[in-house]
Formats: structure tokens, C-alpha cells, sequence
């Protein structure tokens, strides 16, 4: 039977194939009226949803940039006295110094009288190595008896070039000042600096939902703000800065184990960071860098947001057994036994390895009872090479790996710890 013209069935084209049944003759099929009208919709909805992202991200880009605050009179000062700093040091390598700001003014009122003056309550020499294999932070006692040269004060006048505790160079010429201490002490030339408050440092560690520390006894300590059970914990926030701040109340009340109590602590957040996938998750990213650049003030070039993510897109690679933390190697000063002095040639052997980017080798000591290691550059460094892999040296293996270095270029190991040691151990 011949079937009509107006059947829905296939009709046969002049070619010998088959088409489907149009009213507008032979041709591609087309799409119907209710669906051009759904995907114009849909265009115009993808399109919309691109401008708002692209539009948010730059209101986000904004608002962190805006948040950190540059350091202009520093980069004044350190351009003034040029011709006294060292020398730059290899290339791609970096040093930056880490100040944690004991200043009572504004929000950190709650920790004591503003009374116009502050001083470093922590000072942390961060190097970077050139090839990004290692990174080593090298604390600095607030108590270390040290040459501090001629600094300007905030009120124009200048002080007397003297010895002094390294802490009070803070108070005499703010950042300048202490950048100049550190690199007439150390011979290295600060590359950049960072100043972070103590609201600052509690946002930070409050984006990242707390750090993990383990007491093997109750603490109660009124002047660090700090009431803790025993056992293992998670701290947040005024907890946190309590327990990196606490003295007297922690182990046997000195510096020295505070120092290694903040250690250990920096190098638990550095590995929850990383095994939490933070630097990678945009939803948990945001507000530990809104928190960051909302309290770091900085020299002009990481004063900007792309400035920051080169330098954590730059070490976000590093194993956390290669992120290391040590002391410089320091001893009760024989004047007064509550200051510290430098152990030489020990401190001398370390300072000239960060000069030249060569291995450092740091040698994890016991552990006190509260997870702070002992004697952390209390001891003089063991005059002997390490045969353990160093970070930092050796041709890489693959994504991540590097060889070992050869023995003879290890160095003496210094007595400190690394970030995948954490508090706990």
C-alpha cells in the first residue's frame, strides 16, 4: 500500500536515502521552537552565572588585597643604610623574617596596658631554599644578648648603637631596626618581612579549625590567658595563642622550652594545612587568607595578594619532614643567667649555611611531657655529619623526591625538629 504524502513516515529523497518528515521540505532536521527557546535560556543563565563568579572573585581579590598593610617606612629606613647590609644572597633563595608583634594597641588591647612602646614577642628567620626542597625557621630568644646598631625612632631621634636583648630593638626602631640587628648578627640580608599581631595569629589558627596539642597535666596560667584539662586537644583561637604565649606555667618556665612549644606548634599548622588540602580548597582557602592578610603588615613586595601566593604557591611542594624548625645555638649569658648568649662557632657554622643555601641538618631531641622539645638550642651543635637525606640538596628523584646529600657537605646537626612532627609526635 502507498502511504500519503503526509505520513510521519520516511519519505524518500532524490538520492535514494530517506529524510525525516518536514513541512519545510528536504533539509537537516531542525530544532523545535520550545527547545531554541529553553537553550537561549540557558545561554543566557551560563553567561550571567560567569559575570557574578568573575565579579565575586574580583570583590574577593579586592577586599585581600586591601587587607594587608605595607610597610613603606622600613623600605625607607633599610634604604638609608644600604651600604652597612649584606650582600644579596644566591639566587631564587629567599629570607624573610617572621615577627610576632606583642603591641597592646587597637584589638590586642584585651593583653595588656597600651603603653605606647612594643617589642617582638617572637622573631622567626625563615629561609627558603633556592630549589624549594627545604625550608628551615630559625627562631630567635627575645633574650639573646646582641650588638644593636643605631635605629631611628618612631619620633625622628635616634638611639645609641649598644648590646642589648635582641627584643628590644623592636621597641627602639620597629621592623628596620630588628632586620638590621638580625643581619649584622647573622650576616644574611633579609630579603622580605612580615610583622603578625596576636589577634592575627588566633584568625589564623581559627580558619583552619584549631591545632591539635597533647598535656599530660592540667594548665592554669592567669597572665597567658590559658585554663586547660590534660590529654590530647584541639585548640582554637585564645587557647592557641595562650599556649604558644605560656611560660611559667608550661614545663620548667623558660624560654627556651616556649620556643619549642611554638615550634612544634607552627609545624602542626603547617601540616594540618597541607594534608587538609587547604592551600587546594577555595571554600576552606578564603579564610585563612582573609584571616592572614587581615593582620600581616609587610615590605612592598608581598604586599599584595599575588605577592603572597607566589611565595605559598612556591613551598606548598615541600614535605612537611622538610619543613624544619631549630633555634640558634645559645647558652645562659655568663653576665646575667636571664639572658642567653650565642654559642660560637656553632651559631657562626649555621648562619653560613643559610648565607650560601647549603643543607642544614636538624636532629629531633626528646620531648618534654608537654610536646615541647627539649633544650631547643640550649645545647651546642654535635660537631659531626649527619648520614640521614638533608632537604635541599641532591638531584631530584621525581615529583617531590630528592637524593640525599652527600655526607661531606651534610654539616654538623643541629639540635631542632621538623613540621611532620607536630606537638603530639
Amino acid at each position: 500500500m502507498t502511504e500519503s504524502p503526509d505520513s510521519p513516515a520516511d519519505l524518500q529523497d532524490p538520492a535514494g536515502g530517506t529524510r525525516a518528515a518536514s513541512s519545510d521540505g528536504p533539509g537537516p532536521p531542525r530544532t523545535p521552537p520550545h527547545r531554541r527557546h529553553r537553550l537561549r535560556w540557558a545561554a543566557l543563565a551560563a553567561a550571567v552565572t560567569v559575570l557574578v563568579a568573575t565579579g565575586t572573585g574580583w570583590a574577593f581579590y579586592k577586599k585581600l588585597n586591601g587587607n594587608i598593610r605595607t610597610d613603606n617606612v622600613t623600605q625607607h629606613e633599610l634604604a638609608r643604610h644600604e651600604s652597612e647590609r649584606p650582600t644579596e644572597g644566591p639566587q631564587d633563595a629567599q629570607d624573610i623574617l617572621l615577627i610576632g608583634s606583642d603591641d597592646r594597641g587597637g584589638d590586642n588591647g584585651e593583653y595588656g596596658e597600651d603603653s605606647g612602646t612594643q617589642r617582638s614577642d617572637t622573631a622567626i628567620l625563615l629561609h627558603l631554599a633556592a630549589d624549594r626542597r627545604s625550608a628551615t625557621a630559625v627562631s630567635i630568644p627575645r633574650d639573646l644578648m646582641v650588638q644593636i646598631p643605631s635605629c631611628t625612632r618612631p619620633d625622628g631621634s635616634s638611639t645609641k648603637a649598644q648590646l642589648a636583648q635582641f627584643n628590644w630593638s623592636f621597641q627602639f626602631g620597629g621592623a628596620a631596626c630588628t632586620i638590621r640587628t638580625v643581619e649584622e648578627m647573622t650576616g644574611v640580608r633579609i630579603d622580605h618581612h612580615i610583622v603578625l599581631d596576636f589577634v592575627g595569629f588566633k584568625k589564623m589558627v581559627d580558619a583552619v579549625d584549631g591545632v591539635e596539642v597533647c598535656l599530660t597535666k592540667p594548665v592554669n596560667d592567669h597572665a597567658a590567658h590559658l585554663v586547660l584539662p590534660a590529654g590530647r586537644q584541639t585548640l582554637r583561637g585564645e587557647d592557641a595563642l595562650g599556649y604558644v604565649r605560656a611560660r611559667k606555667s608550661l614545663g620548667d618556665g623558660s624560654d627556651t622550652e616556649r620556643m619549642g612549644r611554638q615550634q612544634g606548634f607552627l609545624g602542626a599548622l603547617v601540616k594540618k594545612v597541607q594534608s587538609n588540602g587547604v592551600l587546594l580548597n577555595p571554600a576552606r582557602l578564603y579564610p585563612l587568607l582573609d584571616a592572614a592578610t587581615g593582620s600581616l603588615t609587610t615590605d612592598k613586595g608581598l604586599a599584595s595578594l599575588s605577592g603572597l601566593y607566589e611565595l605559598v604557591h612556591s613551598m606548598r611542594g615541600i614535605p612537611a619532614d622538610r619543613i624544619q624548625f631549630l633555634t640558634v645555638p645559645r647558652q645562659q649569658y655568663r653576665y646575667d643567667h636571664n639572658r642567653d648568649e650565642l654559642v660560637q662557632p656553632d651559631a657562626d657554622k649555621l648562619f653560613a649555611r643559610l648565607r650560601t643555601d647549603r643543607p642544614v641538618t636538624v636532629q629531633p631531641p626528646e620531648s618534654t611531657a608537654d610536646g615541647a622539645p627539649t633544650g631547643a638550642g640550649q645545647t651546642t651543635a654535635p660537631d659531626r655529619k649527619a648520614t640521614a637525606g638533608t632537604p635541599g640538596d641532591g638531584a631530584s628523584d621525581g615529583p617531590g623526591e630528592s637524593k640525599p646529600p652527600s655526607p661531606a657537605d651534610a654539616g654538623p646537626a643541629f639540635p631542632g625538629t621538623t613540621a611532620d612532627h607536630g606537638v603530639c609526635g
